[in-house]
């Protein structure tokens, strides 16, 4: 442990030692005509569903700034994530699937499973490891200006942000909620410390996703003319739903019975949320650095379908929501704008995952990253689909791996191979097994239909868990039914 701390260090103070000379580097690269290392913005939403925006098929919400990014980028029709938060953004962060990982359940959860269930889900890893090396630290080796901003939920605060490779971190913390959407952000779970941090000076009526954009157009401005890579992790739309009160306002007018999204409080934050990702990008351009920056947005997981009170969102045509391995649990929108690479309006049906974020900024940047930890890498560069839309990426299947016990779901592994996606329930064993280019909202069980397909796909299932580490649970032996 001593080891590892003194070696990265070492690595940070390399780093701004290569960070204060970059300048120099810059005049360097003008003289002998280099190009100049592309920015790198990544934007999460937090449990935004598949069709929550329009250019997804929103009927009652307004997102004209992430559709105008989508029509001067690519728009992935098939992308996946895991079905809860934490996994997501581990598996996007370090290139790996989150099984891979350990980390298969959100951090609160993996340090007090639930108890009286028929089965015992496995033990959860509840912090990123130090030893896994991220995006941020790949980039931060090469020069880059890092920061990280909004949700973190990877860890304590020995795993903050700041430890895996971030120079900035602004609301990083263990804690996966806001207790509320208003300044100063704190409520009744915890008064003195569940809050967003580093955001202590603030006005009566400030609102969370407004104030992380603020913090990130300055990340951008003090990044000054060195590549920066920015993460902004917002908390919208997760839980709870509060929106400004004028934008909740337009939506309860708007709402009318035809409707598919019915939350005029949800729709407001996902507008709240538009606005940030159009005021990056206005950003951007006023700064000139438009040509110059790759620019992704996504979500974690699936849209939250209810609380005990109400209906939040709905995932349809796709089936259930988050938690559930069902395509509205783990198909996410996906939007990447790379200038002078991506198609603009282009549209992309390759089943592509969060993991693929990893090897694809890499290969954006040409940052080779750690030789050791690329070979365990899951993810696959996406640079081929980003030129050409129709390319077809060299891979078998993507997997879904969840063994614990959620609203939606009893413990459960998938795969998808092409059109074809199984799903098995480690409760009593039974397979589903579901067509997605016939029957996108999984309606229709073909597992008896195609005994031949369906155990195809179970062996490749099984061998992949095998191959992953991939841990499932075990008999309960103090359940009683």
């Amino acid at each position: 442990m001593l080891r590892s701390r003194i070696a990265r260090l070492a690595a940070i103070i390399a780093v701004q030692t290569q960070l204060a000379s970059f300048s120099g580097m810059d005049a360097v690269a003008e003289q002998t005509s280099a190009p100049r290392l592309p920015n790198i913005v990544l934007i999460l939403a937090d449990d935004l569903g598949w069709s929550d925006l329009v250019c997804y098929g929103a009927d009652l919400h307004e997102t004209p700034h992430i559709d105008r990014l989508a029509a001067t980028g690519m728009r992935f029709t098939d992308a996946y994530a895991a079905s809860v938060c934490s996994p997501a953004r581990a598996s996007l962060l370090t290139g790996k699937h989150h099984a891979r990982l350990g980390i298969t359940i959100w951090r609160e959860r993996s340090l007090s499973p639930q108890p009286d269930q028929k089965l015992t889900p496995p033990p959860a890893v509840s912090d990123l490891p130090g030893a896994e090396v991220t995006i941020a630290e790949a980039l931060q080796s090469a020069g880059y200006q890092t920061g990280f901003v909004g949700k973190w939920h990877l860890g304590s605060a020995e795993n903050y942000p700041e430890v895996h490779g971030f120079d900035t971190n602004i609301g990083g913390t263990l804690w996966g909620a806001p207790s509320t959407y208003f300044y100063p952000y704190r409520g009744p779970f915890n008064a003195e410390t569940r809050y967003v941090p580093h955001l202590d000076a603030g006005a009566a009526g400030e609102y969370l996703t407004d104030r992380l954009t603020d913090e990130a157009l300055k990340f951008i401005d003090r990044a000054g003319e060195r590549p920066f890579f920015l993460f902004l992790a917002h908390h919208a739309p997760h839980t709870p739903i509060q929106a400004r009160p004028d934008l909740e306002q337009h939506y309860l007018k708007k709402l009318g019975p035809n409707h598919l999204h019915g939350n005029p409080a949800y729709a407001a934050m996902v507008h709240s949320l538009d606005e940030s990702v159009g005021r990056v990008v206005e950003h951007l351009e006023h700064r000139q650095l438009t040509d110059h920056t790759l620019v992704m947005f996504l979500s974690d997981n699936g849209g939250y379908l209810r609380t005990a009170k109400l209906d939040v969102t709905t995932n349809y045509p796709l089936r259930s929501g988050k938690g559930s391995l069902y395509e509205g649990g783990v198909r996410i929108p996906l939007i990447v704008r790379w200038p002078g690479v991506t198609p603009p309006g282009s549209r992309c049906a390759e089943p592509v995952s969060v993991a693929d974020l990893y090897p694809t900024v890499l290969a954006a940047t040409g940052v080779k990253g750690d030789a050791a930890d690329n070979a365990q890498l899951d993810g696959l560069n996406l640079a081929p689909l980003l030129r050409d839309p129709a390319a077809t990426l060299d891979r078998d299947a993507i997997y879904h791996h969840y063994p614990h016990y959620y609203a939606t779901t009893t413990p459960a592994s998938a795969i998808r191979m092409r059109d074809w996606k199984l799903i098995e329930y480690f409760e009593d064993g039974h397979l589903e097994l579901y067509n997605l280019q016939d029957d996108l909202g999984e309606s229709q069980n073909l597992a008896d239909v195609r005994a031949g397909k369906r155990d195809e796909l179970h062996r490749q299932l099984v061998n992949w868990r095998a191959d992953v580490g991939a841990l499932v649970p075990s008999p309960n032996p103090d359940w009683k039914p």
